[in-house]
């Protein structure tokens, strides 16, 4: 399995970033795709997650600001980041997981500027 993902950049707080992350391959109709993030000397976190059965997975942090959606059909998930703070600054990297096995995209940053 292949991500890709898309997206990101530099915003002031209080704008709005996206995210697209698109999975080729062998891709399995059993799966999570969703996002994690790591900030400067952080450990990486989840972020949001969209399971195969439509159940969503949000940080508490970015509840009510974050939108995570998925497209089935193309094997995509994207994420709509509001209200960005400064807290958010980081590399976001896209996920996607099976039962069995877990890949990760190349990561890409967001920067969010206070």
């Amino acid at each position: 399995v292949q991500l890709q993902a898309s997206g990101g950049g530099l915003v002031q707080a209080g704008g709005s970033l996206s995210l697209s992350c698109t999975a080729s391959g062998s891709v399995s109709r059993i799966n999570i795709m969703g996002w994690y993030r790591q900030a400067p000397g952080k450990q990486r976190e989840v972020v949001a997650q969209y399971g195969h059965g439509g159940r969503l997975n949000y940080a508490d942090s970015v509840k009510g600001r974050f939108t995570i959606s998925r497209d089935n059909a193309r094997n995509t998930v994207h994420l709509q980041m509001n209200s960005l703070r400064a807290e958010d600054t980081g590399v976001y990297y896209c996920n996607y997981r099976t039962p069995t096995d877990t890949y990760w995209g190349q990561g890409t940053q967001v920067t969010v500027s206070s």
